[in-house]
């Protein structure tokens, strides 16, 4: 009734599960649950301690396959210690443990050593974003996260499914009528190359997406300057509104697929009243529509009867 597929991680196993007729599918990476989080703890006010911070970053964190991390500017890029993806690296944005205002060459910077880190991945690729802990940022060091997958996430598996449908029902090219109806509605914003727009059915509060004309991350890398002052915009929308935390996930196609789609940067901003929790709730679950799980449900089986014979 469900399938199984798992992969070695170099601290130990990822799974990929999805119910065979439903098609609901999670990940769980049991390596996560070292990092104890699902304690209560609180938000360092400082940087002090935290492994991304400069005095820090080279010893804490690991490195590539070649003993190197990728350096654009600021930003730093290297293999998650805990993945939950085939392929899964973190670009550490700042210096600074505490941003107030982030800047153009900052998260362009962030977005490059993230598509090079990336860019000869086989799979769906994402870039994405936790901002501040009640978006789901276990560490208040600002630092997106690259997936690549050889599997859709759910998100993703919908848009391919809705492309595909429509061209046979319609004859057109799916993104190209999303793009001429947000182009002409009121939820259109800015831009003509990426066209930003609120989007009509939201997955978050506030959801904000920016529609581009590439398929594949590799496509990305003329587009690294107009995107990183899109999401600047976006930023400063939800400051203005008085939010500050927020998700974001970038959705690329995988390349050599006959039939793309495009590309787009997805954007909620988060509430919640006590701004020193962590949320369980992040871009995968808010995003890409598929949880993250910590725990084996065999695991959590045999704990109950050992329990039982207590």
């Amino acid at each position: 009734m469900f399938t199984v597929k798992e992969i070695a991680t170099p601290t130990g196993i990822l799974q990929y599960r999805t119910e065979r007729y439903t098609g609901i599918s999670c990940r769980i990476s049991p390596e996560r649950l070292k990092r104890n989080l699902d304690n209560a703890h609180p938000v360092p006010e400082t940087g002090e301690g935290c492994p991304f911070c400069r005095e820090n970053i080279f010893s804490s964190t690991p490195t590539f396959s070649d003993g190197t991390r990728l350096i654009r500017g600021e930003s730093v890029t290297f293999p998650n210690l805990y993945p939950f993806g085939e392929t899964h690296v973190v670009t550490v944005i700042t210096c600074n443990h505490a941003v107030g205002e982030f800047s153009f060459t900052q998260i362009a910077e962030a977005l490059q050593g993230q598509v090079e880190s990336l860019r000869h991945s086989e799979g769906y690729t994402s870039i994405n974003w936790n901002f501040l802990p009640s978006a789901g940022a276990s560490l208040v060091h600002p630092h997106m996260q690259g997936l690549s997958d050889c599997q859709p996430s759910p998100i993703m598996r919908k848009y391919l499914f809705a492309h595909d449908r429509h061209f046979q029902e319609c004859g057109r090219n799916y993104w190209d009528d999303v793009l001429e109806q947000e182009r002409a509605s009121d939820r259109y914003l800015f831009g003509d190359e990426i066209i930003w727009s609120a989007h009509a059915v939201p997955l978050g509060e506030r959801e904000i997406r920016g529609i581009m004309p590439i398929s594949t991350i590799s496509g990305l890398d003329s587009y690294t300057d107009l995107l990183a002052e899109g999401i600047l915009e976006i930023i400063a929308i939800y400051r203005k509104l008085g939010t500050r935390a927020f998700n974001m996930s970038i959705f690329f196609d995988k390349a050599g697929r006959g039939q793309k789609i495009s590309a787009f940067c997805s954007l909620i901003s988060r509430i919640n009243p006590n701004q020193k929790s962590t949320s369980d709730s992040a871009f995968m679950e808010r995003l890409h529509l598929e949880p993250v799980v910590m725990t084996l449900p065999e695991e959590l089986g045999k704990f109950y009867r050992e329990e039982k014979k207590k």
